[in-house]
């Protein structure tokens, strides 16, 4: 039964896509847009209010783990790693590759991430909270992963 712990912690980082994209959608264009509309809307300093919602995530994160650990309900402790985990690629992907806020994983050369970026781009092209598209970090529409793999293999020589 040892994996049934690992399999909570995945089956968390994939709900989380969902809990982000609705949060994005309906909070973070709604009525959290005073804290996200800094990202949308370049302003000058290396922090955003936006930052605001790695909180949002993070606390519910580590009350998962602590009251897990302090009940003996592992169950709650995957879960809270699960998220722990999601917030981590979402780090990655989201402020250090797409938007380049740290100088490492530049050159990922690869059409899913490619994917992800022109989705982020058509996401960020509208820069009111009206008429936005695109919600997903991880999960992005079909077209942008054919157009990117067209693209890669245009692109790349025959080895």
């Amino acid at each position: 039964m040892f994996w049934i712990g690992p399999l909570i912690l995945i089956a968390t980082f994939f709900l989380m896509e969902f809990v982000a994209w609705c949060t994005h959608k309906f909070l973070m264009h709604g009525i959290m847009w005073y804290f996200h509309k800094d990202h949308h809307q370049i302003e000058p300093g290396f922090f955003e209010k936006n930052d605001v919602f790695f909180l949002i995530f993070a606390i519910p994160s580590w009350l998962f783990i602590m009251l897990g650990m302090m009940s003996k309900n592992y169950v709650l402790v995957w879960i809270g790693f699960g998220i722990a985990c999601y917030g981590a690629s979402y780090f990655l992907v989201h402020d250090v590759y797409i938007h380049r806020r740290f100088s490492w994983l530049r050159n990922i050369d690869h059409p899913y991430f490619y994917a992800i970026r022109k989705a982020h781009k058509i996401h960020h092209k509208n820069i009111g909270k009206e008429k936005s598209e695109c919600f997903g970090m991880l999960l992005v529409p079909r077209k942008f992963y054919r157009e990117a793999r067209t693209a890669y293999l245009r692109n790349t020589p025959n080895k």
